[in-house]
């Protein structure tokens, strides 16, 4: 299997080489995003690792050109700052599956990750990555006299390619969605912050980064921070937000699972749940707990998620009601709710 490697620093180039030729993988390096467009085309690597700041041509340009000329599966190595998470964004909404978050005390600290990661891009299916290449269906906002007697909610967990999918789903929510929307997204610190201004600017309804002991209000979507657990708690009729630094769950943190059983809790069956793309098993449990309760919970489809782990982790036990394609999940989130909170 080939890697291209590119990255300005040879050091890095180095190091991150060592790493996957020690796993058995076949390396090729580029030190700026015009070699590395080159090498793609000659190539036709696997999987890419791309760094952003590069002199001549950055990552992100260099992105662009490689997804709409030969798409492959890119990984970015991103600095753990603020402009490193804004660029990481831009980087997801442009193609890229995952990034790696570049730490300051030495590459081989995230040497697991490397591996796990690219390892991970190989396995996509590249018909996904020319269809987001296609830029995402655009549907319109849902416009509806909502028919909602219930307090009511929706859940949305999300992994590896979770931020390109959020993209088709939070812009067609109305600014009077008739419920809170809770979003669990696998990312760092800093990283959920930029994913939520991304969304906010495309949306109608308002999307925020949640805040520790905040009121809850309906029409309003709210993304767990990362590195926080995100759960609710309710006194004297009021549901809040309350973030913790508990131990990760299922080896992450934020996690679906702790946000969905929480949710679960404060609302009873009145919950419409969704699992999208990731690897692992993160959410099966907390959404197949909604599911018992009597709420709804749908899964993406195969065929349009980047990794297929998380929802057929929550099918295989019996937690899932509807599998849609990614375009079709709005429609089902605004049925579901209507059903939910009538009942």
């Amino acid at each position: 299997m080939r890697v291209l490697v590119v990255d300005d620093s040879a050091l890095i180039r180095l190091r991150v080489g060592e790493i996957l030729r020690k796993e058995g993988f076949e390396v090729f390096t580029a030190k700026d995003g015009v070699e590395a467009i080159e090498k793609t085309a000659k190539l036709k690597p696997n999987v890419i690792t791309l760094d952003v700041n590069m002199p001549r041509m950055d990552g992100l340009k260099a992105l662009e050109q490689i997804m709409r000329d030969n798409p492959t599966p890119v990984v970015m190595l991103s600095s753990l700052t603020f402009e490193g998470a804004k660029e990481t964004i831009e980087a997801l909404r442009l193609g890229a599956v995952d990034f790696i978050a570049k730490p300051s005390t030495g590459i081989e600290e995230i040497a697991d990750e490397i591996v796990r990661k690219v390892k991970m891009a190989s396995s996509v299916n590249l018909n996904i990555l020319r269809l987001q290449n296609l830029k995402k269906i655009k549907g319109e906002v849902l416009r509806r006299e909502w028919n909602v007697k219930k307090e009511i909610c929706v859940l949305i967990g999300s992994s590896t390619g979770g931020p390109s999918a959020l993209e088709q789903i939070i812009p067609r929510l109305p600014e009077d969605f008739p419920a809170p929307v809770f979003v669990v997204q696998h990312m760092p610190p800093n990283f959920t912050k930029q994913l939520a201004d991304r969304l906010n600017d495309l949306s109608e309804i308002e999307v925020k980064e949640a805040e520790e002991n905040e009121r809850v209000h309906k029409g309003i979507v709210y993304i767990a921070p990362g590195g926080k657990h995100m759960r609710l708690r309710k006194a004297l009729g009021v549901i809040r937000i309350k973030l913790t630094d508990d131990p990760p769950v299922n080896n992450v943190r934020p996690s679906v699972d702790v946000t969905a059983e929480s949710v679960a809790e404060i609302y009873g069956g009145n919950v419409v749940g969704v699992i999208l793309t990731g690897m692992g098993e993160d959410g099966a449990k907390g959404m197949k707990k909604i599911h018992d309760l009597g709420g709804k919970v749908i899964a993406c489809s195969e065929d349009t998620c980047v990794v297929f782990g998380m929802p057929k982790a929550a099918i295989e036990i019996g937690a899932v009601d509807s599998v849609k394609q990614i375009f079709e999940i709005p429609e089902e989130i605004a049925r579901f709710v209507e059903v939910v909170g009538c009942e």
